[in-house]
């Protein structure tokens, strides 16, 4: 594909650097020759309009990533709803329109897979979007970032802002999260394997009967798609970036305690539930754009729980 946009040379704001999308996007963009620029939570409060204005026009970005939100899993969206509604619609509204009053040449949003359909056709197709309800346990979530793909659509029409929307499948990677109640299932699996190894346990169990299917994506592919959107795409609709392969949660579990080291079985629940049987995005439109994962499932996994062991076990 062409180079429309190019990121060397430019200064650009990864908003979120510190969550897990963030900080592969700032390792991502070093190898682009980008003036990164990144602040804390201590200096500018992304809900705050005031704060995020003046910073903006103090510091004048080429380019934004806007990868800063508030996130959860389905307890904390279920239990705080009004958090998770009100604080996404503020950091995304706010960066969107202080970036424009402030000449931003090109702005990336990033949202989530949740924002289709609870009951939709497999693989998820971009224009799935707004055609039935959304899966009640974190609609909050999903309304703030489909609100963020519509502001995006509205300075693009209204005033002619090159702002552009990408939504990822389900993440894994180095600075996730695995703390156990709050945690998505991969990094759940390996803290539950590495933890069952240490005890020398004869059996990993995993919640249902391990044959729904899920996408993964290393998050390091994740940002190297998201430099590729910034540079070669320029449209009104949002662009989904996944692997466009899902396995059973099954066989998640074997390569997890394949690559954790730990020997015994993997034993199923069926009392406990399964949830959707697969969720499934399609990919056709990145791999279109000249964009291909590099990452194997268990080459990441290894990554990841070397990051774990390091950093989190």
């Amino acid at each position: 594909m062409d180079t429309l946009y190019a990121l060397k040379g430019k200064r650009v704001w990864v908003a979120g650097h510190r969550g897990m999308v963030g900080a592969a996007l700032v390792r991502r963009l070093r190898r682009e020759g980008s003036e990164i620029l990144t602040v804390g939570r201590e200096s500018v409060d992304l809900v705050r309009q005031d704060e995020v204005k003046r910073w903006l026009a103090e510091v004048r970005p080429d380019a934004v990533f806007v990868a800063a939100a508030k996130v959860g899993g389905i307890l904390a969206n279920d239990s705080y709803p009004a958090d998770f509604l009100y604080v996404n619609l503020m950091i995304e509204a706010n960066i969107i329109h202080a970036a424009w009053q402030v000449g931003v040449e090109k702005l990336l949003f990033l949202g989530s897979s949740c924002i289709y359909p609870k009951l939709t056709p497999q693989p998820i197709a971009e224009d799935a979007l707004l055609t039935g309800p959304l899966e009640p346990t974190n609609e909050w979530y999903a309304i703030a970032k489909i609100a963020g793909i519509k502001l995006c659509q509205a300075y693009r029409k209204q005033h002619g802002c090159d702002f552009i929307s990408a939504m990822p499948t389900n993440l894994y990677g180095p600075e996730d999260n695995f703390d156990l109640e709050t945690s998505h299932v991969l990094p759940a699996l390996i803290r539950k394997a590495h933890e069952a190894k240490q005890r020398g346990d004869k059996e990993l169990e995993i919640w249902g009967t391990g044959t729904p299917r899920r996408e993964f994506l290393h998050v390091d592919d994740c940002a190297d798609a998201l430099v590729h959107l910034m540079t070669v795409y320029s449209d009104t609709e949002h662009v989904n970036v996944g692997s466009g392969e899902d396995h059973t949660i099954r066989k998640l579990a074997e390569t997890v305690a394949e690559v954790v080291g730990f020997p015994g079985m993997i034993a199923t629940d069926p009392s406990k539930p399964d949830g959707t049987p697969r969720k499934l995005m399609n990919a056709d439109k990145l791999k279109a754009l000249g964009w291909q994962p590099k990452i194997g499932l268990a080459e990441g996994l290894a990554d990841t729980y070397r990051w774990y062991l390091h950093n989190a076990a």
